[in-house]
């Protein structure tokens, strides 16, 4: 492994950049500004090409699509990027999409949902697709034996990066005059609308400088000439992946596990916000406070479930998240207050940064010796978007037929059960703890 320290920092820095985007804008104030913008009087339906849609199912929509692009381009790029080993490029790319979409979220109003809808799902494309290539890095730059503790140091970058903008942001909400905005005047959700812009366009800023550390120091490796059939030589390289993958009965299990209970995790971490405040009846600021310390709880959940699949090996140590995600959900349909919202989402922070570091390490060790990266790779997210589509339409259909996000919420629990017996399966047949 020839990666240097300075190399690695690079590939942590990117975590750094990109985390502000999921915490600010999918969690934290984004879900609250969309939701203020689109509830007229006590109606929390808007309409859109003549029909009249639960707001935060429209959101869930939106984000799905997001995803289902991200699935389609994703792969054939990442053959593209194995064979040409210019994963790097793919990633400024993407990067250079979404940090500018997410700048163009501060235009966001009813009064062109359409448009303001575009920038969402162009600002969750370029954030997820960059993370094809980030991840791809992760064999690059460290051996089986330190992927855990590199994955695990990659998400405590990014909690804490993310975290310390969010309490500029926090700063500014609730403390705006030290910012110089003036307030005289207006209501508290005035305020916020007003405010609120201005986060979205220091985390598209925060983003995209940051990463320039990342563009800095991260390397290419390998790189083969291919001229005017980029595309061409691309798929053949995702098609040779894909006929080596047949043959990989664990790594096909895992994924199949993955797929599940991912589904259920992001579905989870991207409706939390409507939730807890159209559920349970959170204030925005105790809301955004909460999601604050869940992200510092993560970081210590990440160190965690590195420490102990050291222990008890890779498989269970995810097996022990997925039982306590089943728990969670149970949970979303007995709380009622806040404080025990708190209690739950704290809860979720350690998993949540222990599923997610361990998931991607867990994947990386899996995969045979190979340069082929970034279409592995591609792989694992497809089964992750596909999996949130498919999670965050379900949980739009059942909260817009009933009414009730409680339903949804509960139903997500089906997704962590299945993804738990494919877990099982697969610790069946591994003959090493270390997986």
């Amino acid at each position: 492994m020839d990666a240097s320290r300075k190399e690695r920092m690079g590939w942590y820095f990117y975590d750094w950049a990109n985390s502000a985007y999921p915490l600010v804008i999918n969690t934290a104030i984004f879900p609250i500004f969309y939701s203020f913008v689109c509830k007229t009087g006590d109606s929390d339906y808007v309409e859109l090409f003549g029909f009249s849609i639960y707001n935060a199912s429209l959101y869930s929509y939106a984000i799905a699509l997001s995803y289902v692009v991200v699935s389609f381009i994703t792969p054939l790029l990442s053959g593209v990027a194995d064979y040409s080993g210019r994963k790097k490029r793919f990633l400024r790319l993407f990067c250079t999409v979404g940090s500018f979409s997410c700048a163009a979220l501060t235009l966001f109003s009813r009064d062109h949902l359409v448009l303001g809808l575009s920038t969402v799902i162009l600002a969750s494309i370029g954030f997820s697709a960059s993370l094809v290539f980030y991840n791809a890095f992760l064999p690059e730059i460290a051996p089986a034996e330190e992927q855990d503790a590199v994955s695990a140091r990659g998400y405590a970058m990014g909690y804490i990066g993310s975290s310390l903008l969010l309490i500029v942001n926090i700063l500014m909400l609730q403390k705006p005059t030290w910012f110089g905005f003036s307030v005289e005047g207006l209501s508290e959700k005035q305020q916020f609308l007003n405010i609120a812009p201005v986060t979205f366009l220091m985390v598209a800023v925060w983003w995209f400088a940051w990463s320039q550390l990342t563009f800095a120091w991260l390397r290419d490796r390998a790189s083969k000439a291919i001229g005017s059939n980029m595309f061409l030589h691309g798929f053949r390289e995702l098609k040779k992946v894909w006929l080596e993958l047949q043959n990989q009965w664990h790594l096909k299990v895992y994924l199949g596990a993955f797929f599940v209970y991912s589904m259920g995790v992001q579905t989870v971490i991207l409706v939390s916000t409507f939730f807890g405040t159209q559920v349970i009846g959170m204030k925005s600021g105790d809301m955004i406070t909460i999601l604050l310390l869940l992200q510092f709880v993560a970081i210590g959940g990440s160190y965690l479930f590195s420490w102990l699949s050291s222990r008890i090996g890779n498989v269970p140590a995810l097996m022990v998240a997925v039982v306590i995600w089943i728990g969670v959900c149970i949970s979303s349909a007995f709380i009622q207050t806040p404080t025990q919202f708190s209690i739950v989402s704290l809860v979720v922070g350690v998993v949540l940064g222990g599923i997610q570091s361990l998931s991607r390490s867990s994947y990386s060790k899996f995969l045979p010796p190979t340069q082929d990266h970034a279409s592995y790779f591609s792989f694992y997210d497809v089964c992750e978007k596909v999996g949130i589509v498919i999670g965050m339409i379900l949980y739009g259909k059942i909260s817009d037929a009933t009414g009730n996000m409680r339903n949804a919420s509960l139903a997500l629990m089906s997704f962590f059960v299945v993804g738990l017996f494919f877990l099982l399966r697969l610790q069946r047949r591994l003959k090493t703890k270390t997986l």
